[in-house]
């Protein structure tokens, strides 16, 4: 028997593997094991696979501390930053798995049946996945176990010219049917069908906006925020992928007829758009989670009241093809004038795929975690004690009124001393935004120009010139709604309902 894959052993001592040849046998069945459970999860709903489901449940149980940590630290990152921190920890597991299994597979198979275990468990939990999709997890769990073993005994009994077919059939096999299970569930891409949608015209579109809308040249933001700028915040591990032909509206609950929309029903209505401004509740006193758009949709008051709502009902649970879920106030949404709309278009196309295609809510003036349900399917009507969403159960206040808050962009680095142009935003969603004003150096505080308002559901830009002698400065601004508050010197985090306080910024002048 050939003993190269063996490490030196007493004559009477069982054969034993090399570190390296084992820590390889852990990597190869982790491989397979993953493959397999990707490829039978893009039969029975891609959220099945075992990768995706651990890594969503490892979203849902984070600790509230560490989301903020995560989203501060890295931004829209933070998934891609949780799935490569996953990748290296299961990497150095099934390393680990071969390296406690030398001389025989058990104990590596017991690791590979608790990565199983936590796998099923995950897609267990998940509320968007049926009973069918626990097979993903078990296909994952049986290819994992049978690739160790089977990679193991040929490594122990043939050695290496003779287990190296086993390994490379091995390799192959997960190859292939990774690619396979990708190529079979991009298959359902909903690439295709957004293109498919076409041109989206309202019947009544929002008001031109005019050039001095922004200040753009000064520093600021331009109004309206380009669709690959707008920015993404939410739980989605992977971007979901519904087909516009797949989709539909649930509603139910605490109404008077329960209805179910079509995509061509939505589109095929009078759409109306209107420019909104939506801020992320995580978005710190001058932070970047904020954005504008024109969205395209229906009215969402006028489908509530189509399928009649009952007295008493208090919110509207909304929830996501990928299991998220938001409580909205009833009373908001039905106001007058208040704007709240099923979406399904933003700046002249089709909602774009991380932006919710085909449909998402929005709702003026409430932040996104309490009213922005994206890929939405379903809405309920019912009262606060029946029902916690999302974010309510990890301890975020029931009502998300967003906040007056303004942020100065501009000026960035060293400047020329002398008249220096400070600019920036201010916003406060359904109020307007009557007043900014900038203070340097501590001293007193100086009205800034405000940009014509086009709407008192969109943000509003302004500058300000001071003078700022050669040498460092800071500039802080506050701004004060159409009811008369000015926001705050409190400093508030974003838990449990938003951040306060005002912006300063540093700069030189030379």
């Amino acid at each position: 028997m050939s003993t190269d894959l063996l490490s030196p052993a007493p004559a009477d001592a069982p054969p034993r593997l090399s570190a390296a040849v084992a820590g390889l046998i852990g990597v190869l069945s982790l491989a397979a094991a993953l493959a397999a459970g990707h490829l039978v999860a893009a039969f029975v709903g891609a959220g099945a696979s075992p990768y995706l489901a651990v890594g969503n449940a490892a979203i849902d149980l984070t600790p509230t501390w560490l989301k903020d940590f995560a989203v501060s630290s890295f931004g829209t990152n933070d998934k891609p930053v949780l799935l490569g921190g996953m990748a290296v920890v299961m990497v150095l597991l099934a390393i680990l798995a071969g390296l406690i299994s030398r001389s025989r597979p058990l104990p590596g198979q017991i690791v590979i049946v608790v990565f199983g275990a936590v796998g099923i468990a995950a897609v267990y939990g998940r509320s968007d996945l049926g009973q069918l999709a626990l097979a993903a997890p078990a296909a994952s769990l049986l290819a994992g176990v049978f690739a160790f073993r089977l990679l193991h005994r040929a490594a122990l009994s043939q050695g290496v010219s003779a287990s190296r077919r086993q390994f490379l059939v091995v390799a192959v096999a997960a190859g292939v049917a990774g690619v396979v299970g990708q190529w079979v569930g991009s298959r359902k891409d909903a690439t295709g069908s957004r293109a498919a949608v076409g041109p989206l015209t309202p019947a009544r579109p929002a008001p031109p906006v005019p050039a001095d809308a922004d200040f753009a040249k000064l520093g600021t933001p331009t109004f309206i925020t380009p669709n690959s700028d707008f920015y993404r915040i939410d739980t989605a591990l992977v971007v979901p992928q519904v087909p516009a032909e797949d989709w539909s509206l649930r509603i139910h609950g605490m109404v008077d007829r329960e209805l179910t929309f079509s995509y061509d029903d939505i589109r095929n209505r009078p759409l109306v758009e209107r420019i909104v401004t939506l801020c992320c509740v995580s978005n710190p006193v001058g932070g970047p989670y904020i954005s504008t758009a024109r969205f395209l949709g229906v009215d969402l008051a006028e489908l509530l009241g189509e399928a009649g709502v009952q007295q008493g009902a208090e919110q509207l649970y909304s929830t996501s093809t990928d299991g998220f879920t938001a409580g909205t106030p009833v009373s908001t949404i039905m106001e007058p004038g208040r704007g709240a709309m099923l979406a399904i278009g933003m700046n002249g196309e089709p909602l774009p795929i991380e932006h919710g295609f085909p449909a998402r809510l929005l709702v003026p003036g409430l932040y996104g975690y309490v009213s922005a349900t994206k890929w939405v399917t379903e809405l309920e009507l019912t009262t606060w004690d029946a029902k916690q969403s999302y974010w309510l159960e990890r301890g975020w206040s029931e009502q998300g009124p967003i906040k007056t808050e303004s942020r100065i962009d501009a000026p960035t680095g060293s400047v020329a001393a002398g008249k220096v142009r400070v600019a920036g935003i201010a916003w406060a969603q359904h109020t307007g935004i009557d007043k900014v004003e900038v203070q340097v150096d501590g001293g007193p505080w100086q009205r800034a120009v405000l940009s014509t308002e086009v709407t008192t559901d969109a943000w509003r830009m302004w500058w300000a010139e001071v003078d700022a002698t050669p040498g460092h400065h800071t500039a802080t601004v506050r701004a004060t709604d159409r009811t008369g508050y000015t926001q705050t010197d409190q400093i508030a985090d974003v838990v449990p309902d938003g951040a306060t306080g005002w912006h300063t910024i540093t700069f030189s002048t030379r």
